[in-house]
């Protein structure tokens, strides 16, 4: 009789229990589906909400640490989150700008959120949307600016519909692309049947095997359209440009395309003809491009005293090849393992890449090394005013942003630049935008932070 009590006791608490562990899923579903609905139906207004203040950090003093904004992302979880590392994406110019981030929104979930830069204001944010099956492969974020000025946020990923979908035959490219002003968004999925290289260094999309393979998209109408490497308009004369050919990416005339040596646009213009003064024109390699630029490195002329010691890195304009600035470097003693990879300031004037600088507006370049070409700084950004952050003998930016190697800042402006030393404990900013400095860190708990803060008066 008191083993049925104990047994009809424990039925009842279980019965209990279950009760509000129900309750509990119900409301915490509830509340998501009620702040989706929300979101779906655009009840939310922009700008309601702030996102948390932000953490202090030992940054450079130009920054005011009492104010500011900061987003933090999910701890590494399995496949399908994110990202272990938040990653953000900047659109639009001035006050227009719009930041934007991916959250982990669920299992195989994700969503896209927005922010005001200037003040940490929320903007509008995406529906949850569902990532492919492609475990590993966590969905990407990229931003696009089309040749009229209107800007998007592309958020993308690679795998298959279904989960028991044979592959490759039903692998496919997902984009989500989004109007950066409205949130508007165009579904574009493109059959794919291998891992993609995915880029918007210029006013479209573009999809490439990493050869000379691709898919453009155009984020206005959702179009796609195919490039086929028997349809590149390979110049005339053109040895190197047979070998290593690889899409680069899309320009207002057509796809930028680079070979072993020499680059060129398909129906536009010809690394040849736009050679930088004194320097081989059939001797230009395409490195690596930002939005609207291009960054090449050229060897100097057969009979110049220093063309086995020295080459020219130059930036060119994507629409016109046009050289808008450059300067000579010492050949390094050893030579990178990547290409440097150039980032622009908030207005587009100044551009680093590695050891350089490039001043736009002037047209002059700034190698920063010893005279043997060792040691050279690893620049992190650059701010409108010229100011540039790096690190001294760090491996790459992501070791710099890590804390790796010795930080110093650099101010562009000056007749001759130099790199001012500062605190071994100051933490470089990854970004620049709106009169803030962006600076990316990780928790003791491996989660992601993107902390803001802004310029002092």
């Amino acid at each position: 009789m008191r083993q049925r009590a104990l047994r009809l006791s424990l039925l009842a608490g279980s019965i209990v229990v279950a009760f509000f562990v129900l309750l509990a899923v119900y409301g915490d579903r509830a509340e998501e589906g009620g702040a989706e609905a929300k979101a779906a139906r655009g009840d939310e207004k922009p700008g309601a909400r702030s996102v948390a203040p932000p953490a202090r950090l030992t940054v450079p003093p130009v920054y005011d640490t009492a104010r500011g904004w900061e987003i933090t992302g999910p701890a590494p979880a399995p496949a399908y989150t994110p990202t272990s590392t938040l990653a953000y994406a900047l659109a639009g110019v001035g006050t227009a700008t719009r930041l934007a981030h991916l959250e982990s929104a669920g299992e195989n979930r994700f969503r896209l959120r927005t922010l005001d830069p200037a003040s940490g204001e929320r903007g509008w944010e995406g529906t949850p949307t569902r990532a492919l099956f492609a475990p590993g492969l966590a969905p990407r974020l990229l931003a696009v600016t089309a040749a009229d000025g209107s800007a998007y946020f592309v958020t993308w990923s690679y795998g298959k519909l279904d989960a028991t979908a044979p592959a490759p035959s039903d692998t496919i490219v997902s984009l989500d692309v989004y109007d950066a002003t409205t949130g508007a968004r165009r579904r574009v999925e493109v059959p794919w049947p291998a891992a993609p290289v995915v880029t918007a260094a210029g006013p479209r999309v573009l999809i490439s095997d990493g050869k000379a393979t691709g898919a453009v998209v155009d984020p206005a109408t959702g179009g796609v359209s195919r490039v086929e490497p028997g349809a590149l308009g390979r110049p005339k004369g053109c040895r190197e440009c047979g070998r290593l050919t690889e899409l680069r990416a899309v320009t207002e005339q057509g796809v930028l395309v680079g070979g072993a040596a020499e680059f060129w646009v398909r129906g536009g213009w010809f690394s040849r003809t736009v050679a930088p003064t004194g320097t081989a024109p059939a001797s230009g390699v395409l490195s690596s491009v930002a939005p609207g630029r291009i960054l090449a490195r050229w060897q100097g002329k057969r009979k110049a005293k220093d063309t086995a010691t020295h080459e020219t890195w130059a930036v060119h304009d994507m629409t016109t090849g046009k050289v808008l600035a450059r300067t000579r470097c010492r050949r390094p003693a050893l030579a990178p393992v990547d290409a440097p990879q150039p980032a622009l300031s908030p207005t587009g004037r100044y551009l680093i890449a590695g050891r350089l600088a490039f001043d736009l507006a002037t047209g002059k370049g700034q190698c920063f090394e010893e005279a043997d070409g060792t040691g050279p700084l690893t620049l992190t950004a650059v701010t409108d005013e010229g100011t540039a952050y790096g690190a001294a003998l760090a491996r790459s930016v992501t070791d710099a942003l890590a804390g790796g190697g010795s930080p110093v800042e650099v101010d562009l402006t000056a007749g001759q630049p130099e790199a001012v030393a500062l605190a071994p404990n100051v933490r470089l900013p990854g970004g620049s935008t709106a009169g803030m400095g962006l600076f990316p860190w990780t928790d003791a708990r491996d989660r992601p932070h993107l902390t803001a803060y802004p310029l002092r008066p």
